[in-house]
């Protein structure tokens, strides 16, 4: 299913979703942070599990300096039960996620994102205007051979009042798994 992308300059979508951890979550959770990185995700796509510790890494070394990054789970949990809110639970857990951890169980979050891949991020700026999109960094197979952070490049631009170098990479991974 492909998908228009969110236009650069596009305000935060609203959204209102449960996280792993019992609490629920919307736009306005994060109006206090400086920049916001809405992170779709999943638990069974390779491209996710293989992403999971530099998302954690990324949050720890922006946390003191109020970036905060959420993860949205949209895959239809029907035909992927690996994917379920239970299993989403259990995943963040294990893995040990610093950042929410939310379910969209109608899709409605992701299609109002124009969000197409697991991992694909969306970057906005302290007036919640959306400043990059795509990927994280050119490699997502091997963290020792990551030429080009994107998102912490376009994090840190932000965080220095630049404009973001490369706004729109193409994001890679697994498709979002859209209900039948």
């Amino acid at each position: 299913m492909m998908i228009d992308k969110l236009p650069i300059g596009s305000q935060l979508p609203h959204f209102e979703l449960p996280g792993v951890d019992g609490k629920m979550y919307s736009h306005a959770s994060f109006d206090s942070a400086k920049t916001l990185v809405v992170i779709f995700s999943c638990n069974h796509c390779p491209y996710v599990q293989a992403y999971e510790k530099r998302i954690i890494d990324l949050q720890s070394i922006y946390s003191e300096q109020d970036v905060r990054i959420i993860a949205i789970n949209s895959n239809d949990a029907v035909q992927y039960p690996e994917d379920s809110f239970e299993e989403m639970k259990k995943q963040s857990i294990e893995i040990g996620y610093n950042f929410p951890y939310l379910f969209d169980k109608t899709q409605k979050t992701a299609k109002d994102f124009k969000a197409e891949f697991t991992p694909e991020t969306f970057l906005f700026n302290s007036e919640r205007k959306l400043c990059y999109y795509g990927k994280i960094d050119d490699n997502w197979n091997n963290p020792e051979k990551v030429k080009t952070q994107y998102l912490k490049n376009a994090i840190d631009a932000l965080l220095q009042n630049e404009m973001v170098a490369v706004p729109e990479t193409y994001a890679i991974g697994c498709t979002i798994k859209w209900e039948l």
